[in-house]
């Protein structure tokens, strides 16, 4: 019997769809109050859920299902000519596991990510209070890595650490070193750490075809996607 039975889910009212001004969404949260563990966790995310802050969502639109859950099999991942030229090219940059982003000075690295690369969404101006509910309060998966430049911060990756795998939750970074494809690093050293785990996944969130922000989730191959509740393969 499924876990999830006895947990309660809410849908939203229809608002404005965050990747397209012209559809309308609806989101469908899990009960705030619902107990949370790693297994119910693996389960929600096989289903397709996100964790944001607090809470868990997934898509739940009448009319479009252009949202679609992405994971990469780590262990079958053949890595393109290009992102292991990006791995040479921050050979230079440091990465480590750390038990907290909860200071200054990777707040304010987060601010000026906000306000360089998404002046234009919802999250602009970054406030202190919308850092710490995003990001740093209220879970127990939380798996955050740092990268630092001789010793200068310049990227953050947060993880969700689950039975199966790793769950890819947000990366920010110092936009005057956008030529490192830093948001690609993150998730190439994601992929090694789920290995070193001896786990089988990690999950990238949703994929829209023709959002070109998201282009990048495929270019990991083998990708899987869930398609009408099952998982198919992307070779």
């Amino acid at each position: 019997m499924s876990l999830l039975n006895h947990i309660k889910l809410y849908a939203t009212n229809e608002h404005a769809c965050s990747y397209d001004n012209n559809k309308q969404a609806t989101t469908l949260f899990v009960d705030p109050d619902a107990e949370m563990n790693g297994l119910i966790y693996r389960e929600l995310t096989d289903v397709g859920f996100r964790r944001s802050g607090k809470h868990f969502y997934r898509p739940h639109c009448r009319s479009c299902s252009d949202c679609i859950a992405t994971r990469i099999p780590v262990e079958q991942i053949n890595l393109t000519k290009r992102q292991k030229r990006i791995i040479k090219k921050n050979s230079d940059v440091k990465c480590q596991q750390v038990d907290s982003i909860n200071t200054d000075e990777h707040y304010q690295l987060f601010e000026q990510y906000i306000a360089r690369r998404h002046s234009d969404g919802d999250m602009y101006p970054a406030t202190r209070e919308q850092y710490q509910e995003f990001l740093v309060d209220g879970n127990d998966f939380s798996h955050y890595t740092e990268f630092r430049l001789n010793d200068k911060l310049i990227a953050v990756n947060l993880a969700d650490k689950m039975v199966n795998g790793l769950s890819a939750i947000y990366t920010f970074f110092d936009p005057e070193h956008a030529r490192r494809s830093l948001g690609n690093l993150a998730i190439l050293e994601l992929i090694d750490q789920t290995r070193r785990l001896g786990s089988d996944f990690l999950y990238l969130g949703y994929w829209i075809s023709n959002c070109q922000k998201m282009n990048y989730k495929i270019d990991y191959r083998p990708m899987e996607l869930l398609i009408n509740g099952s998982w198919k393969r992307l070779l």
